[in-house]
């Protein structure tokens, strides 16, 4: 990740006078330079009220993510008798999910431990609090820890609610939430670890070895095309073939009962994936700037990709079609965001939207797996392709930004070999097929045989907003 180095000066005679001692000393002796392995106390005095309100406006964005967006984004795309179980199982995702990521979710995902895992040294945020803080990309730039936990818990919120798309319409609530807190634990945060734990660019030269797995081997995911596309959209696919088809499914017609809400869904999607993506540099510099021109540019050429490709295969573009691509060209650059150049972001945007294309509108139906809301085709497919095409757009021959080497102090720019992070690329998309897809598919197994996933054939053609729920979406 290609960073200019901050270095912090003297601030004002007004401000700096204003600072606590701690501080003071800290500017004082930022002034000649980076310090390396800053104590806690100088460590606070390299923390920006700029970049903390960044990460703010980026919790917020990404939570708008779930609740609304998701949550209307695949509620118009089920059936009326539908809806309600849909905008109740993200809304309770989210809420499940919040409790768990503070309860022992961070600590396992972001805590030294082993390459594959963290410890529990921060169970129940033991040990942090106001004054604590949290390393960025940059030498001697801090944020507060509470506003990276805030900021990671929103993707350990929207992460299992996106899976719930693959099998929407036929599943059960109760054990739908016990498989989210247990694939919280076993699958998200195992990989969470591996992709994005690291000592941090002040400690990372005396403990090179302090790194999740994937991290280490120099995997690059810049905001969770490994972690959330790809983790959720291999589960979804997993959990969509375990539960099995719905009752009718290609005998009877189920089109979306509302593609206007799928449209605000998909906008607010837009709109918060912007936290997504920017947020996830940890400061509010260039290249979260970068990273936000990215995520909008290919966004808008996957949508037009999509559209395209409708009018020539069926003589007219559909808004079905625009927000799906839209969706794909979100997930792709979500790991390349904050590598590209604008102009290979809508490259890789094209490209994305067409193979997302052909698996939602070809494999699916060839290979007979009822996906009810693509969440693989879209999701899966999608981040693979953009983890994948990082190693591409990240070349700096390319336009792209390349990558620090932070085992030296301050970071200087590391050698670029674009094969070579290829095979770094996929070895990370393999793996995170078999974690999350294993993984899922066990849980799934025990679930099933405990209690039950599926929902009679009689309450789900009467719709789970009344058998899950007892209550409509809709009452006219």
């Amino acid at each position: 990740m290609s960073k200019t180095l901050k270095f912090l000066g003297a601030v004002g005679t007004t401000m700096f006078a204003a600072l606590p001692a701690f501080a003071q000393e800290a500017v004082e002796k930022a002034a000649d330079g980076p310090i390396k392995a800053p104590t806690a106390e100088q460590m606070a005095g390299m923390v920006d009220k700029g970049d903390t309100t960044w990460m703010l406006i980026s919790s917020a964005l990404v939570l708008l993510m779930s609740v609304p967006a998701l949550a209307l984004f695949y509620g118009g795309l089920v059936r009326t008798k539908n809806m309600l179980s849909l905008l109740m199982q993200v809304f309770m995702i989210v809420s499940i999910a919040a409790l768990v990521w503070v309860s022992w979710g961070y600590s396992l995902a972001f805590t030294s431990g082993t390459p594959f895992i963290g410890g529990f040294s921060k169970l129940f945020l033991q040990g942090v609090d106001a004054t604590t803080v949290a390393a960025t990309f940059s030498n001697n730039v801090y944020i507060p820890e509470y506003a990276f936990v805030a900021f990671q818990m929103t993707f350990a919120c929207i992460t299992p609610a996106l899976i719930v798309g693959a099998f929407a319409e036929r599943i059960k609530f109760t054990p739908l939430m016990l498989f989210v807190v247990a694939w919280l634990t076993i699958v998200y945060f195992p990989i969470a670890h591996m992709v994005w734990y690291w000592a941090g660019p002040d400690f990372l030269v005396d403990a090179p070895t302090d790194t999740g797995y994937l991290w280490g081997m120099g995997a690059l995911d810049f905001a969770g095309g490994t972690v959330v596309h790809i983790n959720a959209g291999i589960a979804g696919l997993v959990g969509c073939i375990m539960i099995g088809k719905r009752v009718g499914y290609g005998k009877e017609a189920t089109p979306p009962h509302s593609l206007t809400m799928t449209m605000i869904g998909a906008s607010l999607l837009w709109v918060g994936w912007f936290g997504f993506n920017a947020g996830s540099n940890l400061e509010a510099n260039g290249l979260a700037a970068l990273a936000f021109l990215n995520t909008f540019v290919a966004t808008a050429a996957a949508a037009v990709a999509w559209c395209l490709i409708e009018q020539f295969h069926h003589g007219k573009p559909s808004l079905l079609g625009a927000v799906t691509g839209a969706v794909a060209g979100l997930v792709a650059i979500t790991p390349a965001s904050g590598f590209a150049s604008p102009m290979t972001s809508i490259l890789l945007g094209f490209a994305a939207s067409g193979i997302c294309y052909i698996f939602v509108a070809y494999v699916k139906n060839k290979l007979k797996y009822d996906d009810t809301l693509d969440v693989f085709g879209v999701h899966c497919v999608g981040g693979i392709v953009g983890a994948i095409a990082t190693a591409i757009v990240a070349d700096p021959a390319l336009g792209g930004q390349g990558w620090l080497d932070y085992t030296v102090f301050p970071a200087v720019a590391g050698e670029y070999d674009m094969a070579g992070q290829m095979v770094t690329q996929i070895k990370a998309v393999v793996l995170t097929l078999l974690w999350s897809g294993i993984g899922s598919a066990i849980l799934f197994f025990i679930l099933d045989k405990i209690i039950g996933l599926r929902p009679t054939e009689d309450a789900e053609r009467e719709g789970l907003d009344l058998t899950e729920h007892g209550e409509r979406a809709y009452n006219y």
